[in-house]
């Protein structure tokens, strides 16, 4: 028996385990497959347009009757500075011609675009169950909005004020983000990384500090980090990295390999590769010009630079330039179906409870 069935009952979930919505590797397949192990899959949405996340969704309803989490990005938007963004590709030049890649080339600007009216129409055309959002909420009138779709509203939070403020301004529930995550920081009421608690330290905290559930993201891989962060207080888990490997996620050959091949120390906190921190794989560009650089572009438009050495990068099968996303729990990821390892975790949980309790 799970000791907290707040998520399992609010989600109608079998299990409270959460696919983390890794934009760029996951789609409907893998939420499909996570969704038929029992779990909460997350559709990422902040890289695609409105009629990709109306087509997503409606190849998961397709398949499956579980509820869907779609997600966005909430950021404030920066405009691009041509002169940085200038001084950006000159630093990035000797690749450029290392690549034989002419830097005049025009490239595509980043794809990264926050919550706005387009997205909200379609949340209330799809009325998915959960609307989840990363960098904190978007406008009131919005969640006001998504709220009225009869959606629950979950954000992330990497401090307790942050999760203190989710909750005053509309969060159903909150997930803790531990340093050990992986991907972008959810960060936004702080920009300071140094600061930031790991999951142990963090979950609980918060878990003092709010009403509502509080699910743990960072550094849970397994049964036994699902049983901490049910000791801990949270109510459920956020899992990414442990799915990475999975036949139905869109990670390449060539980074499949290298986050084969990873280990404890083997990811890094970097602003190099979208000009906001993430924790990922380290790969050249990260370890050469990183992994935290001042003249890296703001978020998102770092990027855009990098658009170009990426594509050619990885047609040589490496993943010099690609975002390899992934918290510190990343070896203990497995090459298995996404339904098979959302069972055999919850399973190694339970048991762990058991062994606990006897």
């Amino acid at each position: 028996m799970w000791p907290d069935r707040r998520i399992i009952d609010l989600f109608k979930t079998e299990f409270p385990i959460v696919l983390a919505p890794m934009a760029g590797v996951v789609d409907a397949e893998l939420v499909i497959a996570a969704a038929q192990g029992g779990a909460l899959g997350s559709l990422p949405c902040a890289m695609i347009s409105a009629e990709k996340a109306r087509e997503q969704v409606n190849i998961i309803r397709q398949r499956v009757t579980a509820p869907v989490n779609m997600n966005f990005f909430c950021h404030k938007p920066v405009d691009a500075d041509p002169a940085r963004e200038a001084g950006w590709k000159a630093r990035l030049g000797s690749y450029y011609k290392e690549l034989g890649i002419d830097p005049a080339t025009p490239v595509n600007a980043a794809n990264r675009a926050p919550f706005d009216e387009a997205m909200c129409a379609v949340v209330e055309e799809l009325k998915p169950e959960i609307v989840s959002f990363h960098f904190g909420l978007p406008d009131p009138a919005l969640v006001k909005r998504v709220k009225a779709a009869g959606c629950l509203v979950m954000s992330s939070a990497t401090i307790v004020k942050e999760a203190i403020w989710l909750e005053e301004n509309g969060a159903d529930v909150i997930i803790a983000q531990g340093a050990e995550a992986g991907g972008h920081r959810g960060m936004f009421l702080t920009d300071n990384i140094a600061q930031q608690p790991g999951t142990f330290a963090l979950v609980p905290q918060v878990v003092d500090a709010v009403k509502v559930p509080v699910i743990a993201a960072g550094g849970i891989a397994d049964g036994r980090g699902i049983a901490a962060a049910f000791a801990l207080g949270a109510s459920g888990v956020q899992i990414g990295s442990a799915y990475l490997r999975c036949p139905e996620s869109r990670v390449i050959g060539p980074a499949r390999t290298a986050l084969a091949q990873s280990h404890d120390d083997s990811t890094v906190i970097t602003n190099v590769m979208t000009g906001r921190p993430a924790r990922g794989v380290a790969n050249r560009v990260m370890r050469e010009v990183g992994p935290i650089s001042p003249d890296a572009p703001a978020f998102p438009h770092a990027a855009t630079a990098l658009g170009p050495l990426r594509a050619a990068a990885e047609k040589l099968g490496k993943v010099d330039f690609t975002n390899l996303w992934a918290g510190q729990a990343v070896r203990m990821g497995r090459e298995m179906p996404a339904a098979e390892l959302t069972r055999a975790l919850a399973g190694a949980a339970l048991a762990r409870f058991g062994a606990l309790s006897g």
